[in-house]
């Protein structure tokens, strides 16, 4: 594995191989690589998104980790970025992925959806949104010193 800076999300699933395929399929990620133990059971998977990674994990008792498909309803999940949301819906929708949300503007100054993935995890996929008056809106940063 290489090394990446920043915060690597870790995403827990019963089944490694099929989530990190349905993720790639459906949502456009890149493939990061699939590992397996000695015995070729997948222990580990990574899918990229631009300069970002996220870590796909096993279940285990040892480490307390659970599928969101065991457990109680979902407590997060993933905002991505992308290029066109609606185009991305398309191809999510056409791929199917559970649809929790169509696109629409938010008052934040997005135009986003919501799906889940055959796991329960949720993710939100956005994109910024232009005004009448052609000014790009963005959403708030951690640093912003406003609430």
């Amino acid at each position: 594995m290489e090394t990446v800076a920043g915060v690597i999300p870790l995403l827990v699933y019963e089944d490694i191989e099929a989530a990190h395929d349905f993720l790639v399929k459906a949502f456009g990620f890149q493939p990061g690589g699939v590992e397996r133990d000695p015995g070729g059971k997948v222990v580990h998977a990574e899918i990229r998104w631009a300069s970002s990674v996220i870590w796909l994990h096993r279940v285990t008792e040892e480490h307390d980790l659970a599928s969101p498909r065991s457990a109680a309803p979902a407590t997060g999940g993933l905002v991505v970025h992308v290029d066109d949301v609606d185009a991305h819906f398309a191809r999510a929708r056409a791929a199917g992925a559970a649809i929790d949300s169509e696109p629409q503007d938010q008052p934040y100054g997005q135009r986003e959806y919501g799906a889940s993935d055959p796991e329960g995890h949720r993710w939100w996929f956005a994109m910024p949104i232009t005004d009448m008056a052609g000014q790009r809106h963005t959403t708030r940063r951690a640093s912003d010193s406003s609430c």
